[in-house]
């Protein structure tokens, strides 16, 4: 029997009704990790794409934005800042411009152009621009960064090498902010350990491993954990859903919630005190449910296959994946949460098959919110 027509409303309504909930009333959402431009890999996003996408969210949320690795960025990054930097303010204060450097192509001189423009932050990819920490320029960009009170976001997930010499400069400079985007996951237990007594280090959740975000939340205070999406390689509200289920995992209060999604960035922006740390707030060992374990793995798995075969990613791909996370959804001794995924990629073989490419996409989006309950539904000890 044929199903009935799906709309992308219907298939997310379930995920914003939550998202809606544990986003504190009022909260300022402030995405730390966002991009303009073009990409070489084929990825764009423009101004009016961004703040659609941070509407879904808020239709105040705001976003630190710097250029993506783009084709036009020779001579030292500045047509691709410069852009970024127009677009700024054109955006009412909604898109915070971060200029992005280039260590071997004029760093210095660049970020001191652009902080004199108004960027107010710095961003440095240390995978797309093949470079090393132990590089003596380190020093002086960090130094540009705190005489101008700005923070340094630094790429620090896939394709990196041991992460152990960017310790080392933020440890000769704590009195930079320096924000690991993607959770951090080239080196996660390294920072954790070796930067516990930093007073400004951030941890950014633009992660799609939500096993990485519940473990980030084990390792490191929350009040060192801000969220990010990474778009335009994820959206802010599957971003926003990721990083409020775990925090509620955890335990975070309101209170905690508010500065995690906006208030801390909100902070370092405007050159105010971070929180005081606590504790991490998970244990190092939690119990799991292996049926939403065995759902979690598959639909990790799918979402990696779709980002494999591009870019573009290939939602196709995720086909059988999904099938076989439905198997684990058919055992009838799993928690009531594997209903509610069954449905959920129900709806994503619907958008899958979906002649409109579009609502093939959103499917990607469906199926890492699915896992994302899997890996932080409640389990009792």
């Amino acid at each position: 029997m044929a199903l009935p027509a799906l709309t992308l409303q219907d298939a997310f309504a379930t995920v914003f009704e939550e998202l809606r909930a544990l986003c504190p009333p009022g909260a300022a959402i402030v995405d730390a990790h966002t991009h303009l431009g073009a990409d070489e890999d084929g990825q764009r996003l423009t101004p009016e794409a961004l703040l659609a996408h941070l509407d879904v969210v808020s239709p105040d949320a705001r976003a630190c934005t710097f250029p993506l690795h783009d084709p036009e960025r020779r001579p030292a990054y500045s047509l691709p800042n410069d852009r970024v930097l127009a677009w700024a303010a054109a955006s009412g204060g909604r898109i915070v411009p971060y200029c992005r450097l280039d260590p071997a192509d004029g760093p210095l001189q660049e970020a001191e152009r652009c902080l004199a423009r108004g960027a107010r932050g710095i961003k440095l990819h240390p995978r797309a621009q093949a470079f090393g920490f132990d590089d003596p320029v380190m020093d002086e960009i960090f130094a540009i960064a705190r005489d101008a009170g700005v923070p340094i976001l630094i790429h620090a997930g896939r394709g990196m090498p041991p992460m152990d010499a960017l310790a080392d400069v933020a440890l000769r400079h704590p009195e930079v902010t320096l924000i690991l985007a993607h959770a951090a996951i080239a080196g996660q237990g390294m920072f954790a350990e070796r930067l516990a007594d930093h007073p400004a280090i951030l941890y950014d959740t633009s992660t799609f491993s939500t096993f990485d975000l519940v473990e980030l939340f084990a390792r490191v205070p929350a009040e060192r954990v801000v969220f990010a999406s990474d778009v335009p390689y994820g959206r802010p509200a599957n971003g926003l859903f990721a990083a409020l289920r775990v925090a509620a995992r955890a335990g975070l209060d309101e209170d905690d919630r508010r500065m995690l999604v906006g208030g801390t960035m909100a902070a370092v922006l405007d050159g105010l005190p971070l929180p005081a740390p606590r504790p991490p707030r998970l244990p190092a060992v939690r119990p799991a449910e292996g049926a939403l374990l065995r759902a979690a793995m598959y639909l990790s798995m799918a979402f990696g296959a779709a980002l494999s075969a591009g870019p573009p990613a290939d939602p196709a791909m995720m086909a059988p994946f999904v099938e076989m996370a439905r198997c684990v959804c058919r055992d009838p001794a799993a928690s009531p949460a594997i209903e509610r995924i069954d449905g959920m990629l129900v709806s994503a073989q619907q958008l899958i098959a979906a002649p409109v490419a579009g609502e093939a996409l959103a499917a990607m989006g469906l199926v890492h919110a699915a896992a994302v309950i899997a890996a932080t539904e409640p389990v009792a000890a």
